[in-house]
């Protein structure tokens, strides 16, 4: 199960792990926890009235079609987008978003989901969300809290039954070596890289996540795959962006991982791993090892 903020998410973190999970016979969900009604039109091309008129329908149109791609279930947790509040000073989030909601109640509803799907892994986000959106922090709070909760039978009882999953992840896509090394492979290459803006004015604010790396999924040949499921958000994904500025067989061949950070385990497991299911018994009591 991976827990993610906005639809969109679930294709630029993580997609081509959760493509290949699905491909080898796991069962995986992706929950969304907002609808993503207050994403910036970022495609040229789809910035026109009959889209702005129809967000939503058009965003749950566009995660259908991405979940499609990818292989994987999907469920919407509900809530609604926050917004990203930008100026100096930021205005106050909307009332009744997702990162001012009641924090117990968006527990429960994704402590029910893990209960019905039952995962053995879960996915989300670091205290920092990944990037500081209040929705991403608001993610990772809500999934550590459902983490605890999920297995206690006095937590949400009106939630079904206990299930408590043994493994917890977060994804850690945007890492300052991984830029690094797309960067010298493309001025290598004799080409002039995009990435050199980005690097000159990469922020030192907060250590780099990469550095926090315990797990490297090899998962290159879905790599197309992900980024079909990435162009599937037409609305938020501008096809000529930064996700597709390095060649995929540059990607295959400089860093061809997804990479996470195993924060909480219930199994024996030895670090570094290269699979989010490693120490995870094939066969747990009868109960095949099937979601992811």
């Amino acid at each position: 199960m991976t827990v993610h903020a906005h639809p969109d998410d679930e294709s630029s973190k993580g997609a081509a792990t959760t493509a290949r999970y699905a491909d080898e016979g796991h069962d995986v969900v992706v929950v969304t926890c907002t609808g993503g009604e207050r994403g910036s039109i970022l495609n040229p091309a789809m910035d026109r009235p009959d889209v702005l008129e129809n967000m939503t329908e058009v965003r749950n149109a566009e995660m259908a079609r991405a979940a499609e791609i990818l292989g994987v279930q999907h469920v919407w947790l509900g809530f609604v987008d926050s917004g990203l509040p930008e100026g100096d000073p930021k205005p106050p989030l909307p009332e009744g978003c997702f990162a001012l909601g009641d924090v117990e109640e968006q527990t429960a509803r994704l402590v029910a989901v893990i209960r019905e799907f039952r995962p053995h892994v879960i996915v989300t986000y670091d205290e920092n969300g990944g990037y500081p959106h209040p929705d991403h922090i608001r993610t990772h709070v809500v999934s550590m809290a459902a983490w605890e909760a999920a297995g206690d039978p006095a937590r949400f009882p009106e939630a079904g039954a206990p299930w408590q999953p043994l493994k917890l992840y977060y994804g850690h896509g945007f890492s300052r070596a991984r830029l690094e090394a797309f960067h010298r492979a493309i001025l290598e290459s004799g080409q002039e890289s995009p990435y050199t803006e980005w690097l000159e004015n990469w922020t030192s604010d907060r250590p780099d996540p990469g550095t926090r790396v315990t797990t490297k999924v090899p998962c290159s040949d879905w790599f197309s795959r992900r980024d079909d499921a990435l162009r599937a958000h037409a609305t938020q994904i501008d096809p000529n962006s930064r996700f597709f500025f390095t060649p995929l067989e540059v990607q295959a061949r400089v860093w061809p991982t997804e990479d996470y950070e195993l924060v909480h385990s219930l199994v024996e497991t030895s670090l570094p791993e290269d699979d989010l299911f490693a120490g995870i018994p094939v066969d747990l009591g009868g109960q095949a090892r099937r979601a992811g």
